[in-house]
């Protein structure tokens, strides 16, 4: 892109996501109708339900949360039968945090949702736009990663994500 088109995008971008992000946060409230949790319970759900068991560390890592408020939100979890939480059995120490079946099958009821709204979705769409909103959503993951590791190593202070 020559640079003269920079501030053109820029401002094509600052139109379209706040209205992107209205979208998906619509869609988010959406699939979450009827499941008495919030969207940041749902969120740890989703996160554990790959790995299936991880040290509470970790998980706070991957939800951006500090360990207390990770804790505080396995707690929360906890007590609405969603996830379980067990002593690792080499290091006593570390807990591990996994989904309980009930939450297992809470998350594969949001998967099966977002796959629906999904598919909607990318057949409105010719299969070039698909595969261009890949490609750039992928090169915009990176940048982000990029920026965030650049950030990290210039600001000790910068937050792990």
């Amino acid at each position: 892109m020559p640079e003269a088109d920079i501030p053109a995008f820029v401002q094509e971008i600052q139109h379209l996501f706040p209205r992107i992000m209205r979208y998906l946060e619509a869609e988010a409230t959406r699939e979450l109708i009827g499941l008495e949790v919030t969207p940041g319970q749902m969120n740890a759900l989703v996160v554990l339900y790959e790995p299936k068991n991880l040290p509470m560390g970790e998980l706070a890592d991957l939800l951006g949360l500090t360990e207390s408020a990770a804790t505080r939100l396995v707690d929360r979890l906890l007590r609405m039968n969603l996830v379980r939480r067990d002593r690792d059995d080499v290091d006593r120490r570390v807990v591990r945090v996994r989904l309980s079946s009930y939450g297992r099958q809470l998350a594969d009821l949001v998967f099966q949702r977002r796959q629906e709204q999904f598919t909607r979705f990318a057949e409105r769409l010719s299969r070039d736009e698909r595969s261009n909103l890949t490609q750039g959503l992928t090169a915009l993951l990176r940048v982000f990663q990029d920026l965030e590791h650049e950030r990290r190593e210039t600001d000790p202070a910068f937050p792990e994500p």
